[in-house]
């Protein structure tokens, strides 16, 4: 094992025990070397990865200091994962998507406020009026992390965050015969509004299901497409 992969665990298993609780601040650099038996540079390192991953948090001139371990901020780490995912990885994100979003969808139904829906309603007028795809995309993961936001879960908010990031859809919806695909979408989107203004939950599923199955079949059939085109080379 690395010497930096080693003090991350050392450091880990501190937090863990509750040696380190959230919101503590580390000992001095010199000190917890010595406790953990670990060079100050390998400690250093280690200390930055795990900032990174935001389970540590450095404070300029005041010191090093343990985040407040909440999941959705941890998970915020995932997100340049689901950024770069191609392919087949792209895939199966959207996969763990569909089975979260459309119950998700579901419980907001009977929590989503007159003024939610509004809000929804202008949300999907933007992306009606979208003169770009980024645009239309951006607009789009709007409306959807606004009824994920209505349940009232950070770490659900965060997770379907994670799986449905601008970097991904642009691709899919480009790769899809683009004026084709925002039609289905849009169609989706109004399907879905209007079961959440009905406070239909078991519609508001439905809809959720069906037009996040159209996109994995999107993504799935560009995948084939590519596949087809290998063997042909």
């Amino acid at each position: 094992m690395a010497l930096t992969d080693e003090a991350i665990d050392k450091i880990k298993a501190m937090i863990v025990a509750g040696d380190l609780a959230p919101g503590s601040r580390l000992p001095k650099e010199e000190i917890l070397a010595g406790q953990l038996g670990l060079s100050r540079s390998s400690l250093r390192e280690a200390v930055r990865a795990l900032a990174a991953m935001r389970i540590l948090i450095t404070r300029q001139g005041d010191g090093t200091y343990v985040s407040s371990l909440e999941p959705h901020l941890l998970l915020e780490s995932l997100s340049f994962a689901a950024d770069v995912s191609q392919g087949r990885a792209a895939l199966q994100l959207l996969q763990v998507r569909r089975l979260l979003e459309p119950q998700a969808t579901g419980l907001a139904a009977a929590l989503l406020r007159p003024d939610d829906l509004r809000e929804l309603r202008h949300n999907l007028d933007q992306c009606r009026s979208a003169a770009t795809v980024e645009e239309f995309v951006a607009h789009d993961i709007a409306f959807h992390l606004r009824i994920a936001e209505a349940v009232g879960n950070p770490v659900l908010s965060m997770l379907l965050c994670v799986l449905s990031t601008r970097t991904q859809r642009v691709p899919i919806i480009r790769g899809s015969r683009t004026r084709h695909a925002l039609d289905n979408a849009h169609g989706d989107h109004e399907e879905i509004l209007r079961a959440l203004q009905a406070r239909d939950a078991l519609l508001a599923v439905s809809a959720a299901t069906v037009h996040i199955t159209a996109v994995e079949q999107w993504l799935a059939a560009g995948l084939d497409d590519d596949s087809l085109r290998a063997i042909d080379g």
